[in-house]
């Protein structure tokens, strides 16, 4: 249903059950699927690519050009999967050559004022709270969950089942499965809580925290613990997970916590 007061390119394409509010203006090179509802007063901008279910809150911006001053007018899109939920005020730019698209996975939730730069790649089932801010090229993998006024610098990677602390600065990478807090953000614990939300057994999140005692309570460095956990850990495919992030990590992953009289 189009209302009146909308703009709509004659190019875009927008499945026929589509509700679109008014003030509502889209540009050409839209895709857009079945059953999603567009606010008031969003913007849809040329590249944009968004899934069957969505709903779109007042005042987003989807598929603007990058803030970035090498991005040179290249034909780079959005895609937003199915089932997102994209509140007020949500900015989502496009990509640049790096990668040429910016992704939200399935069932995301991105809360007002969430802000998503050029080539950032977010998971399915990810919470992003109030404010959370993403420079470019950040990796956000599934099932994590962001805590408002984050900001992550730009390049770092976020594995799955995270959860980060309100508040926190981000700038290098967190490993699967832990809570990150504090201030610079450090090590909090794993995430347990959400873990046996999500279905694993006690057997695999006591195996995770052992993982995580090797790397960062024991006081090894990175390169020593992980030649510990792959010797003393039963294999598994957490363990994996967690062995082959950190190897694999550019940025480096977060440190440990030390209370001032450790220090």
């Amino acid at each position: 249903m189009n209302q009146p007061f909308s703009y709509i390119h004659p190019s875009a394409e927008i499945a026929d059950n589509v509700v679109i509010e008014p003030f509502v203006t889209i540009s050409k090179d839209v895709v857009i699927g079945e059953g999603t509802w567009i606010g008031p007063h969003v913007t849809i901008m040329e590249g944009a690519r968004i899934g069957k279910n969505c709903k779109i809150f007042p005042g987003a911006v989807i598929s603007a050009i990058p803030q970035d001053l090498k991005y040179k007018g290249e034909k780079a899109i959005v895609e937003i999967g199915n089932n997102v939920t994209i509140r007020e005020y949500v900015t989502v730019n496009k990509g640049t050559e790096a990668a040429m698209k910016t992704v939200i996975g399935d069932n995301s939730l991105l809360m007002a004022y969430v802000h998503i730069a050029h080539d950032c790649i977010i998971g399915k089932n990810c919470i992003l709270a109030n404010n959370a801010n993403l420079a470019g090229h950040v990796e956000i993998d599934d099932f994590a969950i962001l805590g408002g006024a984050t900001n992550f610098q730009q390049y770092c990677k976020i594995g799955r089942h995270v959860i980060v602390s309100g508040g926190c600065l981000v700038n290098k990478d967190i490993p699967p499965f832990v809570r990150a807090a504090r201030h610079p953000t450090t090590y909090a614990g794993v995430n347990s809580v959400g873990l046996r939300r999500r279905g694993f057994t006690t057997s695999q999140i006591n195996q995770i925290l052992d993982v995580y005692r090797i790397l960062y309570i024991r006081g090894y460095n990175t390169s020593t613990a992980i030649k510990m956990i792959e010797s003393e850990v039963a294999d598994s495919p957490e363990k994996d997970e967690i062995v082959t992030f950190v190897r694999e990590s550019v940025r480096g992953v977060m440190k440990g916590f030390k209370s001032t009289s450790e220090e």
